[in-house]
């Protein structure tokens, strides 16, 4: 039975605060197809209502440590 997956700050494809590498690793995809949809979500919803998504998941969602990550 598989674990089920978690979300986490990501710390091997972190650029301000690993929270858009933590989406990509927790939907299995590339980190920058997740930045590039975060801009535009930004963009056409607000740069304050972004602003505030980027920083609150940042704050709630922990980092991810090496015991927190499934085996490669």
């Amino acid at each position: 039975m598989e674990k089920p997956r978690r979300l986490y700050r990501s710390e091997e494809h972190r650029l301000l605060g690993g929270v858009c590498g933590g989406l990509a690793e927790y939907f299995k995809t590339d980190p920058v197809l997740v930045r590039v949809i975060f801009v535009l979500i930004t963009i056409l919803l607000g740069v304050i209502l972004g602003l505030v998504a980027y920083i609150v998941m940042w704050i709630i969602v922990p980092r991810a440590s090496s015991s927190d990550l499934p085996a490669k």
